[in-house]
Parts: structure tokens; sequence; C-alpha cells
């Protein structure tokens, strides 16, 4: 009998602190900062880990109280932290993030150049630990931080297909990170199979050179990767998937926005969640009310708790519960 899988998700990428400043504010002359954790591969873990899923994230920290403090908040949330590398030398990447309104669009400055998760290399990765999985997740934003972190993806990638193990990879790109170019060449051979492929409409577009209806790109992406099932995120319109049978899409949920990042993170982590019981009509609904409960909180990383999505998904528009 083969012996189940002891997680339900696993992966990896880095996890940085982000430092931002409240709507309104400048950077330039900020005293104050909110320090909150954040990664798009580790805030899917902690998404689908408060939803009840055995997660675990792999990925480099600084032995130091920085460290420490981001392990406890992934710890806390219940992610599996037994795969991280912890390294004597070496920093932790932040980023600062400065709100704004309209006319001005919220900036995103890095500084994540030689952190302890983008000097890794494969030899650093504990691959039974990694693997040991009904799914990996990766993401597009890990390949560009070096030559380490792309060997990884890319082994990543070859290992879990020579063990039959199913393979999850968002897009997620970031154009401070590497060209649209680069990015869409490195992808597409990359992905070819996945089993789970996450894409925003602009990447789509801006990336691959898929516009038009979102019926039309969903299906041209599906062909482009030979994915088992693509999804497409449509910013304030919602969600839409294919899985060469049936076309499936969830207008995306009322919300007051207080908190941008994390969202896509959010509605990926619902995504999958269903998608592990066989349901991805239920997975795109959890996404789309995970992805505004993130909207709506402070950070990069979800707190709820399955009972809460449910009663959003069964009643929603509640504004107040006594």
């Amino acid at each position: 009998m083969t012996r189940a899988a002891r997680f339900d998700v696993t992966t990896t990428g880095e996890t940085m602190i982000r430092l931002s400043v409240p709507p309104g504010e400048r950077l330039e002359r900020a005293d104050k900062l909110d320090m909150y954790p954040g990664g798009a591969e580790a805030n899917l873990a902690v998404a689908l880990a408060r939803m009840g899923r055995r997660t675990a994230w792999a990925g480099g920290l600084p032995a130091n109280p920085l460290g420490r403090w981001l392990a406890n908040h992934l710890r806390v949330a219940g992610v599996d932290l037994d795969g991280v590398v912890w390294s004597d030398t070496g920093r932790m990447g932040t980023y600062y993030v400065e709100f704004a309104s309209p006319p001005r669009a919220t900036q995103v400055i890095y500084d994540r150049a030689g952190s302890v998760a983008a000097n890794l290399t494969p030899a650093d990765v504990r691959w039974d630990h990694l693997l040991d999985t009904r799914l990996l997740h990766l993401t597009g934003i890990t390949p560009p931080l070096s030559d380490g972190c792309r060997a990884i993806v890319v082994e990543a990638c070859a290992r879990a297909r020579a063990a039959g193990i199913p393979i999850s990879f968002d897009v997620n790109f970031r154009s401070k990170l590497w060209p649209a170019q680069e990015a869409g060449e490195f992808i597409v051979p990359l992905v070819q199979g996945v089993d789970l492929f996450f894409c925003g409409r602009g990447d789509a577009k801006n990336l691959l050179g898929l516009s038009g209806d979102a019926e039309d790109v969903v299906r041209r992406l599906a062909k482009l990767t030979r994915a088992k099932v693509v999804v497409l995120t449509l910013a304030d319109e919602g969600v839409i998937a294919w899985d060469g049978k049936q076309m499936l899409h969830e207008p995306a949920k009322p919300v007051t926005i207080i908190d941008r990042p994390g969202a896509g993170d959010a509605l990926a982590a619902g995504v999958i969640h269903g998608w592990l019981d066989g349901d991805l009509r239920r997975g795109l609904q959890t996404g789309v009310v995970l992805a505004a409960l993130c909207l709506s909180q402070y950070g990069d990383m979800i707190y709820t708790t399955p009972d809460e999505v449910a009663a959003l998904m069964e009643t929603p528009g509640v504004t107040l519960v006594r």
C-alpha cells in the first residue's frame, strides 16, 4: 500500500519583511513603518494552513531575530518549516510599500539582493521533505532572484514530474525582477503539462501576447501550456477557469480594500483548496472569498478560519455578527 503524503501542499521561495506606510504617507518623509511578513509562496501556504490543510514552506532564513520573527508567523499559522535552511551569515530580504490613491500608483521598492534565500542552490534543498506532498506549488517570482533560485525551480519541476507529483504554478510576474519577454520564454517551457496554471490577465497579455475575451484567453493559455487546469484571474471581475471540459467563472466579492498585496496568493490558495477535494468550482468560490478577506486586512498573509470562509460563502454581505 502506498504511503500517504505528509503534506497537502509544499512550496519554496523567498519570504521577506514588508515595511509599509499608510495611504497618503510618503516613504521619504515617514517616521515609522508597519512591519509584516510577505512572500507569494509563504502567503499561499499560510492561507491553506488556516483552511486546515497540511502545508510546508522551504526557503532560506538568517539565524537571527529577524529570521526567527518571520518563522514564528508561519508557525503560528500552522506551516511546517522543517525544510527551512538557517544561515549564520546573510540577510533577510525586505521590501517597502508606499500605498497611494489615484492618480498616484502604489509603489513597491525591493531591497532583497544577497538574501539568504537568493543564495540557495539545489544542493541546499531537502528534496525528500519538499516532495512529500500531494501538490508542489511554485511561482514565477523565484527564478529571477538568482541562478541558484532558477535552478531550484527547474529541478523541483523535474523531480516532481519524475515522482508523479502534481505541480501548481503561478506566473506572478514582477517587472522589477526581470523583463517580460525573458519571463515568458522561461516559464512556458517549464510549465508544460502542469496540473494547475495560474495567470493574471495582464501577465497573459504582457508576457505571452494573449489578450481579448477572457474565455478565449484561458483556452489559448491551455493550448500554450498544456496545463490540465488553467486559472485566469480578472482582478475586480473575479476569476475564470478551464479544465478542458468546462468553463467556470466566479465573480469577485464586493470589498472595501484596505491592503492589496497577497490577494492573488489567497485566491490561488482557495482554488487549490477546492482542487484538492476534486471540486474546482468550489475552489473558485473559496478563492474569491479568501481574496476579499485578504484585501480587507492589513498585511500579505491572511487571518481567517474555515468557519468564517464557509459563512461568507453562504451569506455574503453580512456586516455584523452578534
